[in-house]
């Protein structure tokens, strides 16, 4: 997984990428730690997810 995203984006990836994505925000969300770097990661993984679903056309899951 690229940890910079950008308008390149291959969307190609967004298949492989989504679910590692998603896997790693949950076991972070389910760790129940409150440290600030915890938060920070978390943020990331949304704000990348989110970027994903947007670039590529990918509805969210309710």
């Amino acid at each position: 997984m690229n940890q910079s995203l950008d308008s390149s984006y291959d969307c190609a990836n967004a298949s492989t990428d989504l679910p590692q994505l998603m896997a790693r925000l949950e076991l972070l969300q389910a760790s129940g730690e409150h440290h600030q770097n915890t938060q920070d990661e978390i943020n990331h993984l949304n704000n990348q997810i989110r970027f994903i679903q947007n670039k590529c056309d990918i509805p969210k899951e309710s």
